[in-house]
């Protein structure tokens, strides 16, 4: 954890080539802004409270070694925030003989307003109200009307789902922060399109909710969602470097490097289901050829289940195939393996790309268990070559909602007290 010194001026300044600054502006050359006090300011906060999240309760002393600042510093930084009710400092705890004065771990105060996290898929729409610490303390989880008839009925339901969780919060939570199953304008706050719901498509999603609410709503793509959650409450939590990646009926992905969360221009990217992995393809949904999503989502899974003669195939998972496997249902094994060479096709494509070299992996795929996560590793190994020093590692996250809910809570948050996500 770096805290930056602020023995500046007020007042954010610019660095510009020599010359007038507008010419250079429209050259294409960057002005270098400096950070003001306030900013100063709020990035420290943000890094201790990151900090909080990383390694749980924790003392002023131990926060201040961390950070290589002496403990006048960081009571600067944390006062505040006990004084807001965000942090609280818990009961002393006994220092070794001969120690010295006994520490009070920080933590997030129960008194503190809660955020709320909403995940809208094509099917359905599910919220939770939640403490800073990631425990959810009331949910709704509502089915959504057709996403091919009218807007409205679906808009509305979103409202009640979103409406009746937050009736049950104790405290005005800070704000409503929106995990989507489609593409997304984070800078506008709009859905741009679901493909399995078109017609929520070009809907001002942010505004209309904050219009109702009178709430700060933050919108993202819903990989992005599952990351923050990983981030903060999950398996990726105090790591430089990761990936996720979503299967089920859609696919997506997002990045984390360096201590950042990756967006696009307006929250571009991470739409994985649309690469290419066959030229020539199948024709997805999307109206191109050869996209990741039509070999590796469970409507893949199904078809081919129905052709192999596997019982039941619309039901058809990854967990209920990993069970035939190892039961050995006639077909089965084979389908399985099919389905992790499918997947991991995708995974190998982002690996050679990027090199996360950890994969957090989330919905179905996660069903499947070590049987079906062990295949993926397999396959993604023997496709990527080697390189020292590089170790590709998968671990398998949330089959259901709870990291994307959570995740989603924190994107409102993040930007409310400048988290460093």
């Amino acid at each position: 954890m770096n805290i930056i010194n602020d023995d500046g001026p007020n007042g954010a300044h610019a660095f510009t080539p020599p010359g007038d600054g507008a010419a250079a502006e429209r050259a294409g050359r960057p002005r270098q802004t400096l950070l003001s006090s306030s900013m100063v300011g709020s990035t420290n906060r943000g890094r201790v409270l990151q900090a909080l999240f990383d390694l749980g309760p924790t003392s002023r002393a131990e926060l201040a070694r961390l950070a290589g600042v002496n403990r006048t510093t960081i009571s600067g930084i944390v006062q505040p925030l006990i004084d807001d009710q965000v942090l609280v400092e818990s009961d002393p705890i006994p220092a070794n003989p001969g120690g010295g004065k006994p520490a009070r771990p920080l933590w997030f105060s129960p008194k503190a307003r809660p955020i709320c996290g909403v995940l809208l898929m094509p099917d359905a729409v599910h919220a939770c109200v939640s403490t800073l610490d990631g425990k959810i303390e009331a949910e709704r989880k509502m089915p959504l009307p057709d996403g091919n008839g009218p807007m409205q009925p679906i808009i509305e339901t979103i409202a009640e789902c979103v409406g009746s969780t937050l009736a049950k919060a104790r405290r005005t939570p800070f704000g409503i922060g929106v995990g989507v199953g489609g593409m997304v304008d984070t800078d506008r706050g709009s859905i741009v399109t679901v493909n399995l719901a078109p017609s929520l498509d070009r809907y001002p999603l942010a505004d209309d909710l904050g219009r109702r609410f009178g709430l700060p709503v933050k919108l993202d793509h819903h990989p992005r969602a599952l990351l923050v959650g990983d981030r903060w409450f999950g398996a990726g939590r105090g790591v430089k470097q990761f990936a996720v990646v979503y299967t089920g009926e859609v696919l997506g992905g997002a990045f984390y490097f360096d201590g950042h969360l990756y967006r696009g221009t307006a929250g571009a990217g991470g739409e994985l289901g649309h690469t290419f992995v066959q030229l020539d393809g199948e024709l997805c949904r999307c109206g191109r050829r050869g996209c990741w999503d039509t070999i590796a989502t469970l409507s893949w899974l199904r078809r081919e289940a129905a052709a192999a003669g596997l019982p039941e195939p619309e039901l058809i998972d990854s967990g209920r195939l990993a069970d035939m496997a190892a039961g050995q249902e006639p077909g089965a094994e084979k389908l399985l393996d099919r389905y992790a060479r499918n997947v991991a096709v995708g995974i190998a494509n982002l690996q050679q790309t990027v090199a996360p070299n950890i994969f957090i992996l989330h919905g179905d795929v996660v069903l499947g268990g070590e049987r079906l996560l062990d295949a993926i590793a397999g396959h993604v190994r023997a496709m990527v070559p080697p390189r020292p020093g590089s170790t590709i590692e998968f671990i398998a996250g949330d089959a259901g909602d709870g990291a994307a809910l959570l995740g989603a809570a924190g994107l409102v948050i993040s930007e409310l007290l400048q988290l460093p996500i």
